[in-house]
């Protein structure tokens, strides 16, 4: 494209342009852009144009008055000489593609900005990328062999490396044993945190996550997926039960929960009674806190889901403590299992 580019430019018509006046500007449509590279689909065409301006071998400029017309520019133009021109370009972008000549990899050879943009692009973390230059090097190094662009080639090896690297995570991970200790990683919560799930609801969800998946007697699995999935629907069925409401108010004194609330209590089989009882309580807290909240219900259901669970371990400590009658304390243990069951949703599980 820079060789192509080059030569319209030397047998063009040029203007100047207040963004680089030193630089001579040729318009070209998306027309002419095709018949200059048929060889490339337009998707492609502009897939190098981006390369070559985060590169800064490239300028474009659109031409406000046709919004299909662009005017292009190739940077370091000052002295008219456009071969020497292309010889800097090369040697600013690693490349000998503008020389038309392959070259052996130089000992000393480190990707440029360009290329560790390039390989950002694609996902792959800087430090990653770094860390496989010593051994990209030694390995060409050894093979002898000439190059046109090294840069290139390294962002190639990058990208298979980072894909590798993410298939040893995923098959750590689905060796992994879920433990009392587990926590979601980042991407996992990022991922829900740019689905628009409060972080509160999520950081609320994994004590449940976790317990389920202890007692359910699977030691593997791919815990972080599993986790954004139940993390999906157990938002999805708050929101649309409770007319999710981002604006966030104080509770009022009189504040009490609305009728869908003791709907979904009942699908989870907790006591509306003792959800009432924990109304003033839970009213007098957050008066004191003067915080605000979007949902009160959301809140409010969160807090009674918690304090149930909380209070059958308590109950299913207490059996165990008391584990001299062995057939109270097994009749009791199994109530409490089942009565867990009943509460979790376990359509996230199946």
């Amino acid at each position: 494209m820079l060789q192509v580019l080059a030569d319209l430019i030397s047998h063009g018509a040029t203007v100047k342009r207040p963004q680089a006046k030193n630089l001579d500007w040729l318009e070209l449509d998306d027309g002419k852009l095709q018949d200059a590279f048929p060889f490339w689909a337009p998707v492609d065409i502009r897939r190098v144009q981006a390369s070559l301006q985060n590169l800064g071998l490239l300028l474009i400029d659109p031409d406000t008055q046709a919004p299909s017309n662009y005017f292009f520019a190739i940077d370091e133009v000052d002295d008219g000489n456009v071969a020497s021109t292309k010889t800097r370009l090369s040697q600013r972008s690693g490349a000998a593609i503008a020389t038309g000549t392959a070259s052996l990899m130089p000992p000393n050879w480190q990707p440029d900005d360009g290329w560790i943009q390039q390989c950002k692009q694609q996902g792959i973390p800087e430090q990653f990328a770094r860390s496989l230059v010593t051994e990209f090097v030694a390995y060409w190094r050894e093979r002898g062999e000439a190059r046109f662009s090294w840069g290139s080639a390294f962002c190639k090896r990058a990208l298979k490396q980072w894909r590798e690297e993410q298939t040893r995570r995923g098959a750590y991970e689905l060796a992994s044993v879920m433990c009392a200790e587990w926590q979601p990683n980042p991407d996992a919560v990022g991922i829900l945190e740019i689905a628009g799930v409060n972080p509160s609801f999520i950081e609320d969800a994994i004590p449940e996550f976790v317990l389920y998946w202890r007692e359910s007697g699977m030691v593997n699995g791919a815990w972080n997926t599993k986790f954004i999935e139940h993390i999906r629907r157990q938002w999805a069925k708050f929101s649309a039960s409770f007319a999710y409401d981002d604006i966030p108010r104080p509770i009022n004194a009189d504040w009490q929960p609305s009728a869908d609330f003791y709907e979904i209590l009942q699908l989870a089989e907790i006591e509306a009674d003792y959800a009432r009882r924990k109304i003033p309580e839970f009213v007098m807290y957050w008066k004191d806190s003067q915080q605000v909240k979007p949902s009160w219900n959301t809140t409010f259901l969160q807090f009674i889901k918690q304090d149930w669970a909380r209070q059958l371990k308590q109950l299913d400590s207490a059996d165990k403590t008391h584990a001299e009658d062995q057939s109270i304390a097994g009749s009791n243990q199994q109530k409490i299992r089942e009565k867990f069951q009943q509460i979790a949703d376990r359509s996230w599980a199946e």
